[in-house]
């Protein structure tokens, strides 16, 4: 059994991997928060070259709406490996999966809803000096 830090840590390096394997590019940043039955995961740098190129040169909006339509359907279709992941870390089965990326701080928000709360077993104190 892990502890609740072993489980984001976890998550944090197998989500850096995946971004970096499936989506082309490792994000700069990655924190990851489990809150009872909803893991958050926040990451930054996420835009290629080619996206960020991509918002700037279509008419306001028209890029940021084809950057969400394009990761939303990349996500969908990584979804069963995402699962995969979040219950082999866990232990716990994935209910739920939301995402969101800005188009303009290239932060990206995956938040999953687990069918319950994981086990994590308690992390040792330190003992004073």
């Amino acid at each position: 059994m892990k502890t609740q830090r072993e489980i984001e840590t976890a998550i944090s390096t197998r989500t850096a991997q995946f971004e970096q394997e499936y989506m082309g590019r490792e994000p700069k940043t990655v924190r990851v928060h489990l809150v009872g039955d909803l893991l958050v995961v926040r990451l930054t740098g996420v835009l290629t070259a080619a996206e960020e190129h991509l918002i700037k040169s279509l008419p306001v909006g028209k890029g940021r709406d084809l950057l969400k339509e394009i990761r939303t359907q990349l996500i969908e279709t990584a979804r069963p490996m995402l699962e995969a992941m979040i219950h082999e870390t866990t232990g716990v089965k994935m209910l739920s999966l939301h995402h969101d990326i800005s188009s303009v701080t290239g932060e990206k928000i995956i938040v999953a809803t687990l069918v319950e709360s994981p086990y994590c077993r308690d992390a040792k104190k330190r003992q004073p000096a």
